[in-house]
């Protein structure tokens, strides 16, 4: 069976022809007239009927081409047209091209860099499998680039400048910071000024021997005492979007760290006024008392420590008045949740005691299934529980017995749902507590970048690549928060995970037919079409021509380009 072209009177008609033997001999029979040639070719219903059975046939393409030998390359694109999208509008390559003014590499720094970003944003991997791993997508200008260039990259990112006029004492001042400034000022433009900011640390541990000077022996929160760490420290706006990151070694503690980096924010971001919101990790007396001087008063929404602090457990929580209720900010009425605060001033100083009546009843409901465990396991002998550290705690030892500390149980019941703020702000206890509710952005931040850093072993050798390995990691996490912006905005929620699936699968497939080449892009599955709407990317046409590269003078081969902009 085949196609032909039929001559009749002026015009020629398209026909399906079967060829069939009767008695011996070869007879063809039509079996459908498509219609007139020139009127087909014209709107394109050939194309569109060649395209419409392909769909019935797993070789088609095969069929098309009249070859049985036909090399097809299949290139993923997806993730690299939204990722270069927001890297463009985010200002990240202005500010690292600008960074770069004056300095000659023999490869091109931003794009290396950027490989490097897309690579810790869809693999959990080390450098030295990126320059492998982008074999598989069409990334433009990494023509050449090799793993040595890579490591380059970083280290010019965490190379130290000459004048160190800004830097915290823990850390010298680098080219990161000046990429860093530029994309702040980028989005300032856009948005609105920085007046509070949220600020966490967390420990990233290795394998090696953790560069030069920055691998130190400290507290690990990632249980490892073993290793030697640096201390990464996030600063967050109250939108959730990353603002910078800092270094330090790992002998560098939280609270030492904090009013420096205060500093250090107004001067390099000329902020006139910083609200810091941190976690119970990062105050001490020193630190409030800093903050509170005269001379540099400085807002702060603080944790307190409910049970170690004497004043707060005994006298704070214990302060009479009533409760107001509040109602966390969310575009989903069902997921607002309630909660509860009071103010309490005590010896001049202003608390926020807050209380969630969810988490209240959860762990009320907790501690009674671990009432009711304990009283049915201390039947058995009390030998077996007091090594268990959830139960220890509502026991009470006595020689050879125990029982359970019911007096225990009820101080317990004091904290249920509970926590503690400590402020100088003049904001009203409701926007107190739900600003320091946020901080659960900056907890999912380092969530992010722990998966991000996920890394190890870490091969550099050097401080200064090692802090370019740690930027390239927030860079992948300012990308990727200014994704979830844009699909928060535009009404979605979706798993990072089934993002990174959908948009892997976005290829195209490059194809020669009778020296013509073509590009054919895959069909967009899952929520893929909804992300390229989101960041406002065209989704590439199904079929397009490929336009190979005129041969050079050197008589080197053609390369095919396939552009999608």
């Amino acid at each position: 069976m085949f196609a032909r072209a039929k001559k009749s009177g002026k015009y020629q008609y398209l026909q399906i022809v079967e060829n069939k033997k009767e008695k011996g001999k070869v007879r063809q029979r039509v079996i459908a007239t498509i219609g007139r040639m020139d009127q087909l070719q014209s709107k394109g219903r050939v194309e569109t009927l060649i395209r419409s059975l392909s769909r019935f046939s797993e070789q088609a393409l095969l069929i098309i081409s009249g070859k049985s030998d036909v090399s097809a390359d299949s290139k993923k694109i997806g993730p690299v047209l939204i990722f270069e999208r927001l890297w463009e509008e985010a200002g990240i390559r202005k500010a690292i091209s600008r960074v770069l003014e004056g300095r000659k590499f023999e490869f091109d720094v931003e794009r290396a860099i950027f490989l490097t970003v897309l690579h810790r944003l869809l693999v959990s991997g080390s450098d030295r499998f990126c320059h492998r791993w982008c074999r598989d997508y069409i990334i433009k200008g990494i023509e050449g680039l090799e793993l040595h260039h890579l490591y380059r990259a970083m280290g010019f990112l965490g190379e130290a400048l000459d004048v160190q006029n800004e830097s915290t004492g823990f850390s010298p001042r680098c080219n990161k910071d000046l990429v860093e400034e530029l994309i702040f000022s980028h989005r300032r433009d856009l948005f609105s000024d920085l007046d509070l900011v949220f600020f966490d640390t967390t420990s990233i541990y290795f394998e090696g021997h953790g560069g030069e000077s920055i691998g130190q022996f400290g507290f690990s929160k990632d249980h490892r005492p073993d290793r030697v760490q640096m201390i990464v420290g996030a600063v967050i706006d109250d939108k959730g979007q990353p603002i910078c990151c800092e270094m330090w070694p790992g002998n560098t503690a939280d609270v030492t760290a904090l009013l420096p980096v205060v500093e250090r924010l107004k001067k390099r971001f000329a902020i006139n006024r910083v609200c810091i919101v941190a976690d119970r990790g990062m105050i001490s007396a020193d630190t409030v008392e800093q903050l509170e001087s005269p001379t540099n008063r400085t807002p702060y929404i603080l944790g307190a420590r409910m049970r170690k602090v004497k004043k707060i457990r005994d006298r704070v929580l214990s302060h009479p008045g009533r409760y107001k209720e509040v109602r966390t900010e969310s575009s989903d009425p069902k997921k607002r949740e309630p909660l509860k605060v009071k103010q309490v001033q005590i010896d001049g100083c202003r608390y926020i005691i807050c209380q969630n009546p969810r988490q209240q009843r959860k762990d009320a409901a907790d501690r009674e299934a671990i009432v009711k465990a304990l009283t049915e396991k201390l039947k058995k002998g009390p030998k077996s529980l007091v090594g268990n550290k959830g139960f220890r705690k509502y026991l009470k030892v006595e020689k050879d017995s125990a029982r359970i500390d019911e007096k225990r149980v009820t101080y317990e019941a004091r904290f249920d749902g509970k926590w503690v703020l400590q402020t100088n702000t003049d904001l009203s206890p409701e926007k107190v507590a739900l600003k320091y509710k946020e901080l659960w952005r900056v907890e999912r931040v380092f969530r992010d970048v722990k998966s991000l850093l996920d890394t190890r072993p870490i091969f550099h050798q050097k401080d200064q690549t090692i802090r370019g390995h740690v930027f390239c990691s927030f860079l992948a996490l300012v990308l990727r928060k200014e994704l979830d912006q844009r699909l928060v905005k535009a009404g979605h929620r979706f798993e990072w995970a089934e993002i990174k699936q959908d948009l892997k699968s976005l290829q195209t497939v490059t194809i020669e037919e009778n020296g013509r080449r073509l590009a054919i892009r895959s069909q967009s599955k899952g929520v893929c079409g909804k992300v390229f709407q989101a960041v406002g990317v065209a989704m590439p046409p199904t079929i397009r021509d490929v336009e190979p590269i005129p041969e050079k003078s050197d008589g080197s081969a053609n390369k095919i380009r396939v552009s999608f902009n």
